[in-house]
């Protein structure tokens, strides 16, 4: 009895698995809401309006952008690791601790200093080098911060 009836619950939850795995491949299957857009579809206007939602500011210009990198690049190569949109990108972010805590500067070298990392430096560059990133970062792309 235990047999048939293992049996039969085997059979069940295969015949469930199969029911739930079929799914259509026609052209007429749900397409992804607004919501669920990856940051690779977002339109640049929609980027922009939401770093300024966001108090970000917006990418630095080309010359901006690389007065910056060598900034860093000048400090240590190591900062920019041959990653300069990533660099960049995490310049923007920290103008967003730059924003919210402006004269909170113990907070602000804590967290460039946990923000620029490299693969030679996962816990950071130390305290000596985020002080003078946060300076790069707050001459090129957060000026009015």
């Amino acid at each position: 009895m235990r047999t048939t009836t293992a049996a039969a619950l085997s059979a069940i939850a295969l015949l469930a698995t199969l029911t739930a795995c079929g799914g259509s491949t026609d052209d007429t299957a749900e397409k992804p809401s607004p919501e669920k857009r990856t940051a690779s579809e977002i339109t640049p206007e929609q980027r922009a309006a939401a770093r300024k939602a966001a108090g970000l500011p917006d990418d630095p210009n080309p010359a901006q952008r690389q007065v910056y990198l060598e900034g860093l690049n000048a400090i240590d190569k190591d900062i920019v690791h041959g990653k300069d949109d990533k660099a960049v990108s995490r310049g923007i972010n920290q103008c967003g601790t730059v924003k919210s805590s402006p004269d909170d500067y113990v907070k602000l070298v804590a967290s460039t200093n946990s923000r620029f990392t490299s693969p030679d430096h996962p816990d950071g560059h130390g305290t000596i080098t985020a002080e003078r990133i946060l300076k790069v970062v707050r001459e090129n792309i957060c000026p009015t911060f």
